[in-house]
């Protein structure tokens, strides 16, 4: 039976570590909450940037005065070889958050092995490593509080990449943030842009629309000129859509952080509570011992 001295030195150890799990997951609380609010904030800027790059190489009469020279980010062309940006952290302790977008990648580079991989956080890099991976490009420093010089650092690699003719397609792998127990790997497509996915009513009204009819345009209508404009909010699109992603993929880490460390302060908690009993138990097997012992000695000095 174990003495109760090394029981004791057991307790006090899963206290402090029930401790320092709590203080974690008070800070990852408060830094989620901040994460948040800037993914829930960044997101529709995006969005909608997103939308107006994807009307306008929607509409054919844009692209077809549009130099795709200088307009490199623009063009589509057949994909042999596709680069994956794949966000995670730069620290441990975040539960799961890591191994699932490492399982989501294996996933979607089904048939794509060859595809360059570019990793942000040091624990993405290490886990895809360890998965035998090759990683042709790594970032780390900045998972948890991500810059837009961070983002602009990426969207400059990968540009040279597509613009150089490396690759054909950029999409990024990272953790949407749907709410703080939930959270769903995704892949996103930014390189080239692509065209705006048309509905049944959208084709209906581009059949009707008379070209001759001065008072029927398009919704979009470009000052400066197209070309001029194009270049400039290729460049910035995929520079934002990196920055969302890597604050869609901050507050993630943070939620899982928070959750995990949870998670181990309640099963110290636990630990601690049994450990307790099982400490009053071997302490009243030893009194018990103790009280046996004086007794036979009495009853042998008779």
């Amino acid at each position: 039976m174990a003495n109760t001295s090394g029981i004791r030195a057991h307790m006090k150890t899963v206290g402090s570590i029930s401790k320092i799990t709590g203080a974690m997951q008070m800070v990852a609380s408060a830094r989620m909450h901040q994460a948040q609010q800037r993914a829930d904030a960044s997101l529709p800027y995006a969005e909608k940037l997103r939308e107006i790059l994807q009307e306008a190489v929607s509409d054919p009469s844009v692209m077809a005065h549009l130099d795709l020279k200088k307009n490199p980010l623009l063009e589509k062309r057949p994909v042999y070889r596709t680069a994956y940006i794949v966000m995670g952290s730069d620290k441990g302790l975040a539960g799961p958050y890591n191994n699932n977008v490492i399982k989501f990648t294996g996933v979607e580079l089904r048939g794509k092995e060859d595809s360059p991989l570019l990793a942000v956080g040091k624990q993405m890099r290490i886990g895809l490593n360890h998965w035998g991976y090759h990683i042709e490009k790594s970032w780390t420093g900045f998972s948890e509080k991500p810059t837009f010089e961070a983002a602009e650092e990426i969207a400059d690699y990968v540009e040279s990449m597509f613009v150089h003719g490396e690759v054909d397609e950029v999409d990024i792998i990272y953790t949407y943030f749907k709410s703080v127990m939930v959270q769903i790997p995704k892949t996103v497509p930014i390189l080239p842009v692509q065209p705006k996915a048309k509905d049944a009513l959208e084709v209906q009204a581009e059949e009707a629309w008379d070209a001759d009819d001065p008072t029927d345009y398009p919704t979009l209508v470009f000052e400066p000129e197209p070309a001029e404009m194009l270049s400039y909010l290729a460049k910035y699109y995929l520079r934002s859509q990196i920055f969302t992603a890597l604050i869609q993929s901050s507050a993630c880490e943070l939620a899982s952080r928070m959750t995990a460390m949870s998670t181990a302060t309640d099963n110290a908690q636990n630990l601690l509570g049994k450990l307790q009993v099982y400490y009053q138990k071997v302490r009243q097997a030893s009194i018990t011992t103790e009280i046996n012992e004086i007794v036979s000695g009495a009853e042998a000095l008779k």
